[in-house]
């Protein structure tokens, strides 16, 4: 652990070129162990740090206590985009808090797929919980969302692949519902979802060997996860927010409306805190968010670039973004350099994270969907943490209307689209125009785990790390069963 209560370089700091000491990364890391993210640790091996370039210049850590009008705790995808929003529309500078290194966390070990969805349920389990017509502003909510996003990326150089998002039925016996969810998309949400059958998708789009049939949307980009989160900082910078890595808040008092946020350099006076943490929040950051999220471990890797021939039998045609109807699903498409980067759910503990089968694993699952991959070299190999809220859906919110504090959390894994929008809309709460948000993710808090709700429904929540294991055998055997 470094100590940070000594400066980094003055006239590097003064130059904008302040780059903090570095703790090594811990690759067993677990935010439900953890007394908090850490201070100052390196990025995780991933694909996209590898291949980003040099990170832009920041703020360096707190050396000092000094007051901010807004602090937003957390530097990845949610936390720059609202501080982009709070200066673009509200002229807010905000200051940003990072443990470890700029978009340590999700924003740079996720699979870079923007998808146009913000929580883990289809549009018809929407209209069963909250009934048609909040469903329908739920669907606007996320057509709007793709479109903040293709915005904000407009001038960020990371490598996007548009045309859509092909969803691949992994078993014959799945197209049926796939096919029902394909009409609902269309006749009621006017969204142009087309079926695409097993032996069109072989041919035409990919050749992935368990493809029974597809569902094709119109929305979904690939992206290149640290090139964006990169561009995300030098676009927050560049109008004036404040980023410091290498500061954690270790302690958090509120008096008389005001948030003391202590950091191992000094303490943080702000009016306003919003919390963008993703999967890597801890329980002891504040007592609104203990037990509200279940963070998961999503592993992923990457080959090393295919050959023609390898293209030829494998089939790729196209570079859309491609997952499977798995439960534990899987998330793949070929990248702009000819690799292929696939992921999956991983180990339930940080502690055993780090172990080859769970590596292992995903390399046998890519060889079953592209045989002709088996043996390939693996290049890159990681894994993070995912914000799962215990109802599947996010929240963008103010817990206490007496307490100037907002959250957005909970994405569930569809956080690189959503996270744009969810910044403006906790920008926008933050600015004090939060009244005007009114469908359930922003109306009410993260749920605490409900042991009344069925297992299935309720997803890993009420069982914790116990349930979660006997919930990733059942899944398991719901999805590869004929």
């Amino acid at each position: 652990m470094m100590d940070l209560q000594t400066p980094t370089d003055t006239s590097k700091r003064e130059a904008g070129q302040c780059t903090p000491a570095r703790a090594p990364y811990d690759p067993a890391y677990d935010p439900l162990t953890a007394a908090h993210a850490g201070t100052g640790s390196d990025y995780a091996p991933t694909y996209w740090i590898a291949t980003a370039g040099e990170p832009p210049a920041d703020d360096g850590p707190i050396v000092a206590d000094t007051d901010a009008d807004v602090v937003i705790i957390g530097s990845g995808f949610t936390g720059l985009t609202a501080a982009i929003f709070l200066a673009e529309q509200y002229g807010i500078k905000a200051t940003v808090l990072e443990a470890n290194r700029v978009s340590w966390g999700c924003s740079s070990r996720n699979g870079g797929q923007a998808q146009c969805a913000s929580g883990r349920l289809k549009r018809s389990q929407w209209i069963e919980r909250y009934g048609l017509q909040t469903a329908l502003k739920l669907h606007r909510e996320c057509v709007e969302g793709m479109q903040t996003f293709k915005s904000l990326i407009r001038d960020i150089d990371c490598e996007p692949q548009p045309g859509g998002h092909l969803y691949i039925a992994h078993r014959p016996r799945v197209m049926p519902s796939l096919e029902k969810e394909a009409r609902l998309l269309r006749d009621t949400f006017d969204y142009d979802a087309q079926m695409i059958d097993g032996d069109t998708v072989r041919r035409e789009w990919v050749g992935d060997a368990e493809a029974a049939g597809a569902m094709h949307e119109p929305e979904g980009i690939g992206i290149h996860a640290a090139k964006l989160a990169f561009g995300y900082h030098r676009k927050a910078r560049a109008l004036g927010v404040k980023v410091h890595p290498a500061s954690p808040v270790l302690g958090w008092e509120t008096r008389g409306g005001v948030h003391y946020l202590r950091t191992p350099g000094g303490t943080v006076k702000a009016r306003s805190v919003g919390i963008a943490t993703g999967g890597y929040i801890t329980g002891q950051l504040h007592t609104h968010l203990k037990n509200r999220l279940l963070p998961i471990l999503s592993n992923s890797i990457v080959t090393r670039p295919l050959t023609e021939s390898e293209i030829a039998a494998t089939n790729f045609r196209t570079t859309q973004v491609l997952t499977d109807t798995r439960i534990l699903r899987h998330y793949y498409r070929l990248l702009p350099d000819n690799r292929v980067q696939i992921g999956s759910r991983s180990a339930i503990t940080g502690r055993d994270a780090p172990k080859d089968r769970y590596r292992d694993q995903l390399i046998g699952d890519l060889a079953r969907k592209f045989p002709a991959l088996k043996g390939i070299e693996i290049d890159y190999s990681w894994w993070g943490w995912v914000d799962v809220s215990h109802d599947m859906m996010p929240r963008i919110h103010q817990p206490d209307p007496k307490e100037s504090v907002y959250y957005a959390l909970g994405y569930g894994g569809n956080g690189v689209m959503y996270s744009a929008q969810a910044g403006k809309r906790l920008a926008q709460w933050i600015a004090g125009e939060g009244a005007s948000l009114d469908l359930p993710i922003f109306t009410s808090k993260l749920p605490f785990p409900n042991l009344r709700e069925k297992v299935e429904s309720s997803a890993f929540a009420p069982f914790r790390r116990s349930g979660q294991r006997f919930l990733y055998r059942w899944y398991a055997y719901k999805d590869e069963r004929p």
